[in-house]
């Protein structure tokens, strides 16, 4: 025989604690988010706001020029893996990526379309007329470094960026102000 509970309205509490549904990382510890999105404009908006949550839950807030701009790598590339990665029926892969050592975030986008590969940008001409054609230009500008190697367990590519986060030098000290 089942008993019933003493109110439909009483909440219950979880008898076991749920890791899983927790996502409260040390501050020592690296930090790492990955998901696969579909290759449409949806899937890449979509990465691009579940990074913006994740880089404050890391303690990069919002509102902070960092954020910002590791947000606009991550919408740059992968609006690329939409537009030139595509291959119907296949998604692309974002990872986000911090370091225990608080220096650096990586960003890497992985699509699945190897004859496309991504070109160092070159200056816009003095019109600057283009409405496209500058993603990897200006993450080229925001990034420390930047570069793609071929996907090793399939056909494609990744293209990754890496910001180097302010304040920090390279040996991870507090730069001197």
């Amino acid at each position: 025989m089942t008993t019933k509970p003493d109110s439909p309205t009483t909440p219950t509490q979880l008898t076991a604690p749920t890791p899983h549904l927790i996502s409260t990382p040390e501050p020592h510890d690296d930090r790492t988010f990955e998901m696969r999105f579909t290759s449409t404009p949806r899937g890449a908006r979509l990465a691009r706001r579940l990074t913006a949550v994740r880089l404050d839950a890391w303690g990069i807030p919002y509102d902070a020029a960092p954020h910002d701009e590791i947000v606009l790598i991550v919408a740059e590339l992968t609006a690329n893996a939409v537009r030139h990665g595509h291959v119907s029926g296949r998604d692309f892969h974002l990872r986000v990526h911090a370091p225990a050592d608080g220096r650096t975030v990586r960003v890497e986008v992985t699509d699945t379309r190897a004859e496309r590969i991504p070109r160092r940008p070159a200056v816009p001409g003095p019109a600057g007329t283009e409405e496209t054609g500058r993603g990897l230009l200006l993450v080229s500008r925001l990034a420390a470094r930047w570069d793609w190697h071929p996907r090793p367990d399939g056909p494609g590519k990744t293209v990754w960026a890496e910001y180097l986060l302010p304040g920090r030098t390279a040996c991870g000290d507090r730069a001197r102000d």
